[in-house]
């Protein structure tokens, strides 16, 4: 099969086209024909070497994290899906490949396609909507009347962010550029900080939750406009003891992680609040119930740019501008 690959890690270096073997069928597999990949900062990221201590890759490596397609085979155990239905998920960091024809995933991290979507729309969705669930939902469990600022409001966890937590029923206050404040605002968010005319920690106060996906810098300001008891949710790091334990990293680098994440839970305890550290993972019945919001019209994706399968490095280049409103997908099929 046609599949784009990883020989070494190199920082900014190309993706190679080439012939790869098909994916092993395990018994609790589904084997899909990937029709879309949506393209994430974390597939540059993978290539570029930034993960190899904690994501252990052997190469040559397909990349992509994110899916939409239809099933042609599935394993002898399974049981919730049939060859011809169209599905979308976000792979096991183990198993990542969705730049490829065909992809092999564990029927727990598959749900069924959102009937009201496209195939590019869908392969849009999974890991970002994960994230954005994983904390709002699963980590901060964000409720009804609280106030939560979601940092990049315009970018792919960020989009999805706004809708989920007005969704819940929260206040949301974002940051983003002069020109995606309407975009923003289309998808709900009450307040909006242009990051190019205001500094957001001094106009927000008194927030419960903060959901960072930015750097250092955004993650220490962001403490200034929690509330005593909040809550300082990252998606970009530094890794945090809970994370280090449930690595399968070695005992050296699970201190390493710890060290990393010290001085800002030690600021944080200073102000009263809690930090942690969310690295999504894979779920097939979260993204089963984010189905039924995205078929129910209160999520939606917010797409930029479909590049075609040949294309893989132009969106790759294009995704690491940083420019991106919204998702970045490829066609493949």
């Amino acid at each position: 099969m046609k599949a784009f690959l990883i020989d070494r890690y190199a920082k900014g270096g190309a993706v190679r086209l080439g012939q790869s073997p098909e994916p092993e069928l395990r018994e609790n597999d589904v084997m899909v024909q990937v029709h879309a990949a949506g393209v994430n900062p974390l597939d540059a990221k993978i290539r570029d070497g930034e993960f190899k201590l904690i994501l252990p890759y052997r190469l040559p490596l397909i990349l992509g994290n994110d899916v939409a397609g239809v099933v042609v085979r599935v394993g002898s155990k399974v049981r919730s899906f049939k060859p011809g239905d169209e599905v979308y998920a976000r792979p096991n960091k183990d198993r990542i490949g969705t730049f490829a024809e065909f992809i092999a995933m564990d029927e727990a991290d598959v749900a069924m396609k959102p009937k009201n979507l496209t195939m590019e729309e869908a392969a849009s969705m999974p890991l970002v909507a994960l994230t954005a669930w994983q904390v709002l939902v699963g980590r901060a469990n964000l409720e009804r009347g609280q106030k939560v600022l979601i940092h990049a409001g315009s970018g792919g966890v960020g989009a999805v962010a706004i809708q989920l937590a007005k969704h819940i029923g929260a206040q949301v206050a974002t940051t983003t550029s002069t020109a995606n404040v309407d975009l923003v605002k289309s998808l709900g968010a009450d307040v909006v900080v242009d990051y190019r005319k205001d500094d957001f920690e001094e106009v927000l106060r008194g927030y419960d939750v903060v959901l960072n996906s930015l750097g250092k810098d955004t993650l220490e300001k962001s403490l200034r406009v929690l509330k005593p008891g909040g809550k300082l949710i990252s998606i970009s790091g530094p890794p945090d003891p809970a994370f280090a334990r449930q690595s399968s990293s070695g005992w050296l680098l699970r201190q390493v992680m710890r060290l990393l994440s010290a001085g800002i839970r030690r600021k944080s305890k200073r102000h009263g609040v809690t930090y942690s550290f969310v690295f999504m993972t894979a779920n097939g019945a979260q993204l089963d119930q984010i189905t039924s919001l995205i078929e129910a019209g209160a999520i939606r994706p917010v797409m930029d740019k479909i590049f075609p399968f040949e294309s893989t490095n132009e969106a790759l280049a294009y995704v690491e501008t940083g420019r991106v409103k919204g998702k970045v997908v490829i066609t493949v099929k």
